[in-house]
């Protein structure tokens, strides 16, 4: 499998990024209206507020879209073969886009329970990808 593509890293996203390599999935709340914020940004998409806190997240997940990918996307090899892109729900309330693991890439179905697992990238960090609950 070819090496993924590094995601930068910016000053609002950093913890995010630091919880990774202890493979820990956080959320950025909001702590004027008290909702979860994802991806991470400089104020609230809701409130406009600017105040957050990190919280960890469950790691659970249910795939609400998905796409099978058949040409190589970022980091990716045509000899990696096709990929699941899915948007999944996690329970906290937010929705995030990743990449579904763990099975072949046209079993993951709309409605599939989901756990989070992580991919090692070279600087230390982990993505956050999903994989099927056993």
């Amino acid at each position: 499998m070819t090496q993924r593509a590094v995601p930068p890293v910016s000053e609002v996203a950093a913890p995010f990024w630091d919880a990774t390599r202890e493979r820990t999935l956080v959320l950025q709340w909001c702590t004027r209206c008290e909702q979860p914020v994802h991806y991470p940004r400089e104020a609230c998409p809701r409130c406009l507020g600017t105040s957050f806190e990190w919280w960890p997240a469950s790691g659970a997940a249910t795939v609400h879209a998905v796409s099978v990918q058949h040409r190589p996307g970022p980091g990716r090899d045509a000899a990696d073969g096709p990929y699941a892109v899915a948007l999944v729900d996690l329970p906290e309330g937010v929705r995030m886009m990743t990449n579904v693991v763990g099975c072949a890439p046209g079993a993951v179905a709309v409605g599939m329970a989901v756990r989070v697992a992580w991919e090692p990238l070279p600087d230390g960090r982990h993505l956050p990808v999903f994989a099927p609950e056993p």
